[in-house]
């Protein structure tokens, strides 16, 4: 397998992923959204809340802001050594919020929550938790873990992740009538009409949709959309929590692990 980076970014990462199937890059993508774990809140205890919203709603944006993880330094609960519900300092970190209008009317942001670790925070300081009226107040203690997607959401790591089959064009080697239909409908524009012939302008956006082939008036069409076999380009977009390229990274890891898993037992069975 041979991998080639096309642009990477804190968040955003996207990839051509070569010598692969689809079943590999299927397992990565549905690994990156359901296994791999990160931070989010879990637990919250309402100390006073004299602001408008219910303490379930406050939890549930609370859950959802994503945390900045460090995967190397914490456990998950169900493998930590102390097998706690409460948990201990190996899987669970305590973050506080204490907020108050006093003269007028403010929103209170995710840039007030203090953490006991301060590598665990959250991604962003601008993410709305609540707007207090005059005199009103809110404060709390929130514990957040590690926790995998298909569990729920907010342990997701990634916004999005998928792939697609690499883009094949074959062009016509001939000058065109100059009708320039197939250049107009690209909704991804990935043709432009030069010295009346169709150039390729941006091979990488083509989604194979076959507009180009079914508006060309030729019959059959001089113009072929096809995909390079075993060929892929992957997007990654993380929520922060982790950057997009150690979540691939953690995604391979789990796959190999389920893999020995599967072995192992297709052994015991045989035996």
């Amino acid at each position: 397998m041979k991998i080639e980076i096309l642009e990477k970014n804190d968040t955003d990462l996207r990839i051509v992923v070569k010598e692969a199937d689809v079943p590999l890059m299927n397992a990565l993508r549905r690994l990156a959204l359901a296994e791999v774990p990160c931070m989010a809140i879990e637990e919250v205890v309402m100390i006073e809340n004299s602001s408008i919203l219910q303490d379930e709603i406050i939890a549930h944006r609370l859950g959802l802001t994503p945390l900045r993880t460090n995967l190397d330094t914490y456990n998950t609960p169900e493998e930590c050594e102390c097998q706690s519900e409460f948990g201990c300092q190996r899987c669970r970190v305590t973050l506080t919020l204490d907020a108050e209008a006093k003269d007028a009317t403010r929103t209170v942001y995710s840039g007030e929550v203090v953490s006991e670790n301060p590598e665990i925070l959250p991604v962003s300081d601008k993410v709305p938790i609540v707007k207090l009226a005059k005199n009103q107040k809110l404060k709390l203690e929130a514990y957040a873990r590690l926790g995998r997607g298909k569990t729920h959401a907010k342990w997701q790591p990634v916004s999005m992740c998928s792939y697609k089959y690499y883009p094949k064009i074959t062009l016509p080697t001939e000058k065109c009538s100059g009708c320039q239909k197939c250049v107009d409908i690209c909704p991804k524009r990935v043709f432009t009409f030069k010295d009346e012939k169709v150039e390729i302008k941006d091979l990488l956006s083509c989604t194979m949709c076959m507009d180009c082939v079914e508006t060309c008036p030729q019959k059959p069409a001089p113009i072929k959309i096809e995909w390079e076999k075993n060929q892929f380009i992957m997007n990654i977009e993380s929520t922060g929590a982790l950057s997009p390229e150690r979540v691939l990274q953690e995604a391979t890891k789990l796959l190999a692990k389920q893999l020995t898993e599967f072995e192992e037992q297709i052994k015991a069975e045989q035996q």
